[in-house]
């Protein structure tokens, strides 16, 4: 244990070296209507660390966000992005805006359950009915009080972005019931809700990360693996998957996070343009994640995979004892919350 110990001690080190590194390499570049500036001018500048690519509809929401902190403040409130896992996994970045050396981080809510264990209301299947009454729920007061679930763990909600359903994809084997993912080894993020979710499906969960999936998946380390459209397309899956189940059964947002050190920090004003800019970016990436889902599903299917729409009462069914486990707990208060908002 003092090996794992010290290994994580030393990976958060490093990660925070390269906060350092990537400030004074850059010259603090800012993404900002396209041009370098200098945080010389004595402006504040907010570090953000995320693990997706630049293409992604999350990332430009968040350019589209450091645009308008930039124009709401007058230039004085700034975000430095630094994309592609530059600075650590999520779990890695969520640990940095801890302890401060990371301003902000865009995290789904299934690591986040680690350090925020209402997080794991996202992660039981079929607790959502649909997705207008998952957003619903989470732009009401449930929403509200999630986002500021993270507050004594040293993490400030600001916003959800929308990461669609999460579906089965596998390499050869159709999922049109549960009992097809009978045997199957079937890739999870690292989250004991997933894991809970695959065995009660029926399947073999096997926690692997994102960037080591593409590899596994050729490798035959994993049959399969769950996620929403725009993420298979983008991730090239398909061209190991040629079966996609759109059984949707999970919602799993991501969520923007700023550290508490960080957050203290700055006065009502600064919080104010934070807080506006990151809810209109919001409202922008679910625009355009439509139109992504749209374009991720026609793409797919050019490239061969097959797309089915199997019928979900049975999968919502399996899962019925894992519902039930959640009652008396908090997770299972949060589950009654859902379903009685209209």
């Amino acid at each position: 244990m003092s090996e794992l110990r010290e290994a994580r001690t030393l990976s958060l080190f490093v990660a925070g070296v390269l906060v350092g590194c990537l400030v004074a390499t850059c010259g603090y570049a800012l993404v900002e209507r396209g041009r370098n500036t200098s945080a010389r001018d004595g402006a504040v500048v907010l570090k953000l660390g995320h693990s997706l690519d630049t293409a992604h509809p999350v990332h430009l929401a968040m350019e589209r966000m450091a645009e308008s902190l930039a124009q709401k403040s007058g230039g004085a409130l700034r975000l430095l992005i630094a994309p592609n896992g530059q600075l650590g996994s999520e779990t890695d970045c969520i640990e940095l805006l801890q302890n401060g050396a990371l301003a902000l981080t865009k995290t789904s809510s299934a690591p986040l359950e680690a350090f925020v264990p209402e997080m794991a209301l996202f992660g039981v299947p079929y607790v959502f009915r649909s997705e207008e009454h998952f957003w619903r729920v989470a732009e009401g007061p449930l929403g509200d009080e999630l986002l500021a679930a993270g507050e004594t763990a040293g993490l400030v909600g600001l916003c959800w972005y929308d990461a669609g359903a999460r579906s089965f994809y596998t390499k050869k084997t159709p999922v049109q019931s549960p009992g097809d993912l009978a045997g199957l080894k079937i890739r999870v993020q690292n989250s004991q809700t997933a894991l809970r979710m695959v065995e009660a499906l029926g399947g073999s969960p096997t926690p692997l990360t994102f960037g080591e999936l593409y590899t596994g998946l050729q490798q035959g380390l994993v049959d399969g693996a769950e996620n929403n459209p725009p993420s298979f397309h983008s991730s090239r899956h398909f061209e190991v998957c040629k079966e996609y189940s759109l059984d949707e059964h999970t919602r799993v947002p991501d969520v923007l996070l700023v550290s508490r050190i960080w957050w203290d920090r700055l006065d009502e004003q600064q919080r104010e343009w934070l807080r506006e800019a990151a809810l209109e970016s919001a409202e922008w990436q679910r625009t355009e994640w439509r139109r992504r889902t749209e374009e991720a599903l026609a793409a797919v299917e050019e490239a061969g995979v097959t797309v089915r729409r199997p019928d979900t009462a049975a999968f919502a069914e399996k899962v019925a004892p894992m519902h039930a486990s959640y009652e008396g707990t908090p997770i299972g208060d949060l589950m009654r919350r859902v379903r009685e908002t209209e």
